[in-house]
Parts: structure tokens; sequence; C-alpha cells
């Protein structure tokens, strides 16, 4: 039996494309660093509809807006360096370059977004990452984030009392303290969820913290860490459909 909802995975991926293999400066622990590691793994789970992204956030960022772009921001929908500080090119990619990427990548991914919602089987739907334990350098005071963050674009994606019912149920399948999840703090839901959500279907951004299912450090996979992790988002969400009145 499946779960009524669509999982939506956008950093997932780490495949670099043939078009920018050439000019791309980043090692492969670069792409891991800036993506969300192993979260393919992290929510395979059962679910009416599924939505993965392939290609690596550092090259394009499907949980952007299309025309966020550098140099505006270096860490758009097409980067110049990654959320860590670290260049992406050799050389700024081209005008041609950057629409080609999009419309081979960027589009397709929102195309079958689109398409998974108009499955009767889809009550909501969930934006799926992972956090660093600590915020990069250049974007947060360096406080320990906590270790599961849900975004409902304060109200506007999702009904506030399910968002708060998945939290109690996250709190109970991880057996974490009240304080340890956190809504909308420090993210309230990327382009992804604030574009979909609530028109009509409800969406949540679920952010697990990585130093829970995998070697963070070190840039490793645990799979001990990430089987009883999934196996815990399963259990909440199992919860949270046996309550929600959806």
């Amino acid at each position: 039996m499946s779960f009524p909802c669509l999982l939506s995975i956008p950093h997932g991926g780490t495949l670099v494309p043939p078009e920018v293999k050439e000019l791309i400066l980043l090692r492969e622990e670069d792409l891991l660093r800036d993506g969300d590691p192993f979260t393919g793994e992290l929510y395979d789970l059962p679910a009416a509809s599924v939505v993965r992204m392939e290609i690596a956030r550092a090259v394009v960022d499907v949980n952007r807006a299309p025309d966020d772009l550098p140099p505006r921001n270096p860490d758009g929908v097409v980067k110049s360096h990654t959320c860590f500080g670290k260049e992406v090119y050799r050389k700024p990619l081209t005008e041609e370059l950057i629409r080609l990427l999009l419309e081979k990548f960027y589009v397709p991914y929102h195309s079958r977004i689109r398409k998974a919602l108009e499955n009767r089987g889809v009550l909501i739907a969930f934006d799926c990452h992972s956090m660093a334990p600590y915020p990069p350098p250049l974007t947060g005071d360096g406080s320990r984030r906590p270790a599961i963050c849900l975004g409902d674009n304060h109200g506007r994606a999702c009904r506030r009392e399910l968002t708060e019912l998945l939290a109690r149920c996250m709190g109970e399948a991880f057996d974490l303290p009240e304080k340890e999840i956190a809504l909308n703090r420090p993210f309230a839901g990327g382009y992804i969820t604030r574009t979909y959500g609530g028109k009509p279907k409800f969406w949540i951004q679920i952010e697990i913290r990585r130093d829970l299912y995998m070697d963070w450090e070190n840039l490793r996979r645990r799979e001990d860490l990430l089987k009883s992790t999934r196996e815990r988002i399963g259990r909440a969400l199992s919860l949270f459909f046996e309550r929600a009145n959806l």
C-alpha cells in the first residue's frame, strides 16, 4: 500500500550533464555538499507519485525561480557559486547554454510535478530535503539547526493544523522533544512549495538534518542510519495519514 501523496526530491541528484562537463570546477565532494546527499534513498518510500531530479543542484536547481540567475543570485537556478561559496565554472555560462540547461532539465521536472498533481491518489505533496547541521558561513548565525524542519510558507502552502500534525507525528516516530522539530525555521519552503502549495493541493517542505542519516563531516553514507531514518520517516507518514482529515 502506498501513501496518498507526491514526493518531490529536487536536490538528491549528483549527475553533471555533458553540456557543462568540461567547464565545471567542482569535485564530487563539492557536488554532494551543495546538494542534499542521498535523499533519493532517504525518501525511498511507497507513494502515489514520486518526482526525482538526477542532475546535481549545483548545475540546475529546480527549487529556484527560472529567472533567479547570477550575478544577482550566485546560488540561483543556474549557479556561479555553491551555497558554501565554491566557484562552479571556469568561466560564466552563456545565455544560450543557460537556456539549454533550463529547457532540458528544469522545465521537465516541473512538468512532471504538474502531471503528478493530476493524480487523484495524491492528497498532499511533500518537498523532500536535507539540511546541514549548521548553516553555511555566509547564510546564518552559526547556531545548530533542529533535527527536523517543516515549511508550509507560513500557512499559505498548507493548513497549519496539518503541518502541526506532521510535526507531532515526526516527533513520535523519531522520539524527539518538541524543540527539535521547527516550523518554517530555518526553511519556510522554497520555490516549489511556494509555487504549488495550496493550488489546490497542500504542500509541506521536509528538511532532515544530515547527521541523523549520514556521516556529514566526511560526506559518507551510513547504511544503518540511512535505513533507520527512512523507516522513521515512513512511520511518521503512516501516523500522519491515519490521523489527518484529507
